[in-house]
């Protein structure tokens, strides 16, 4: 017979969970009496926030679930700001922690206990569920598991209580696993109708497509359609595909695309502020007819309403739709291109120039993620940029927001991949997170952290300034990195100027280990 503790092991390794990212202490130790027995890897980070980023990111970079293990109290409410991140963005982790004895559930007053912190972990996952019985444990994992490949993809929160860890758990059934909706052929065809009459028909992509890049760039082709992508579906379309706009729908030249269209095709998108209108202007509108595919039923009758509403996986849905809609020929290519440029000369130089240090990363190593904290690199970059590939361009700095999130999401991302993970974080938020250096010199990942430093919140400032308020607490103190970086045991240099760069990233790229990578903001807005 045994724990529970070492039969919930035994399921997440059953589930094909590799990696738990996560802090041990005297309330889950017996949730690591299994560990070094199975095939999971166990990664520290300094800080629970950072276990959360880190399986964010781990998902980002390879559609794979990770699991973090935290403590009860301040170990669940360090591992929020990441969980309200991933529910933001649909990204799936599985948080597991412990709560209180059984009797004492929701009184609080132990070591480490709040009252009712199911509670809070539920407003920033899709479910949390607190077993009373070690037999609920099939269960309870399989509806998490059910959200992951069947539904919205979010966090999950099982909370178990102290007294349940080690008590004997019978051996479990086998795994259950579901598979995502399709949708209805008529619907489909009804789509493939509307879209096959349409003469400026345009595709509005957003994250939900991140693994239907075939698919969609069928359709595209055959539709004729230009393929506005949204920040987490950069890289969706062929970086030079011709249809491919990987810009902001918050910037008028794209806004000014869509309201041409007469036929909108929108796909695995929220249609939210943040991406559509996230300067408030109230210039972003849809007068044409609106088709909405998406995975969430509930989300696909939001923020716009559509003409015809398909629930479906995204891929399979838009496979199905490049097979039946008619071949069109529109000018679509040079509407694109327009499109491209107009956006292009809305960005101010500085923006274009940090546009220019992401192609220079983007062209040095074509297969590698570039992930962002917010700094001013990654706000340009979410405004327009062109990664080369699905899931080689993701950051914080859309939805929730958080800062901090760079350094642990490229570590997460460089455990799932095994390969280099670029991370570009400014100073100020770097900060946030800095000490899991540590993490990925004691994992030997190699993470290429490139610090934007301008000593401070540089982009709040020029806010601030923008709009006659007088800059208060965003000037910082800003620490040697290079030092830091290299008390941490990780490889560290201050970069002069732009032109090197390439070098440098390849000589990171060719170790066993972090390199940091450190310069002010003028080698790139004044490169020399």
């Amino acid at each position: 017979m045994a724990t529970l503790g070492e039969r919930l092991v035994e399921r997440l390794e059953a589930y094909g969970i590799d990696t738990v990212f996560g802090i041990p202490g005297v309330h889950t130790v017996e949730m690591y009496r299994g560990l070094a027995a199975s095939s999971i890897r166990h990664i520290t980070p300094r800080h629970e926030q950072g276990a959360g980023f880190m399986a964010d990111g781990y998902y980002r970079a390879s559609g794979r679930v990770a699991a973090a293990f935290v403590i009860t109290g301040p170990g669940l409410t360090n591992i929020l700001t990441p969980m309200a991140q991933a529910y933001a963005d649909s990204i799936p982790m599985l948080v597991v922690s412990s709560v209180g004895r059984t009797e004492r559930l929701g009184m609080g007053g132990d070591l480490h206990e709040i009252r009712n912190q199911g509670l809070i972990a539920a407003q920033a996952a899709a479910f949390s569920h607190t077993i009373t019985d070690p037999c609920q444990m099939p269960e309870v994992l399989a509806r998490a598991w059910a959200v992951f490949d069947g539904a919205r993809p979010r966090p999950v929160h099982i909370q178990v209580p102290l007294d349940l860890f080690a008590v004997d758990c019978p051996a479990l059934p086998a795994p259950i696993r579901v598979s995502r909706p399709d949708a209805s052929r008529d619907q489909i065809e009804a789509a493939a109708s509307l879209l096959g009459a349409a003469e400026t028909p345009l595709i509005l992509a957003g994250g939900g497509t991140v693994d239907g890049s075939a698919q969609l760039t069928a359709l595209a082709e055959r539709l004729s359609a230009p393929v506005i992508l949204t920040t987490n579906a950069r890289g969706v379309l062929p970086r030079d595909h011709p249809l491919a706009i990987p810009a902001s729908p918050s910037l008028s030249a794209v806004q000014q695309a869509i309201a041409k269209a007469d036929v909108l095709l929108a796909v695995g998108t929220e249609i939210g502020r943040t991406d559509y209108d996230m300067y408030d202007t109230g210039g972003f509108e849809i007068p044409g007819r609106v088709i909405r595919l998406d995975l969430d039923a509930e989300q696909a009758i939001r923020s716009v309403r559509s003409e015809l509403t398909l629930v479906g996986d995204a891929a399979r849905t838009l496979g199905q739709l490049a097979e039946i809609c008619p071949v069109t020929r529109h000018r679509a290519a040079s509407w694109a291109e327009a499109t491209r440029q107009a956006a292009m000369a809305e960005l101010g130089p500085d923006y274009r120039a940090a546009l220019d240090l992401l192609e220079l990363v983007h062209d040095t190593m074509p297969s590698t993620p570039i992930v962002g904290d917010s700094t001013q690199a990654i706000y340009a970059g979410n405004l327009l940029c062109r990664p080369p590939a699905p899931r080689l361009w993701f950051n914080a700095a859309t939805g929730y927001g958080a800062l901090g999130y760079g350094l642990p999401a490229a570590i997460g991302a460089a455990r799932a991949l095994g390969a280099p993970v670029a991370c570009i974080a400014g100073d100020g938020g770097v900060q946030f997170s800095i000490a899991d250096l540590g993490t990925a010199v004691e994992e030997r990942l190699t993470v290429i952290l490139l610090i934007w430093d301008n000593s401070g919140y540089g982009e709040i400032k020029t806010y601030m300034q923008t709009h006659q308020i007088t800059p208060v607490g965003v000037d910082l103190h800003t620490p040697d990195f290079v030092q830091i970086a290299q008390a941490y045991g990780a490889a560290a240099e201050r970069l002069e100027r732009l032109s090197v760069l390439p070098d440098l990233l390849q000589q990171a790229a060719g170790r066993s280990g972090p390199t940091v990578i450190v310069f002010d903001e003028s080698v790139v807005l004044q490169p020399t």
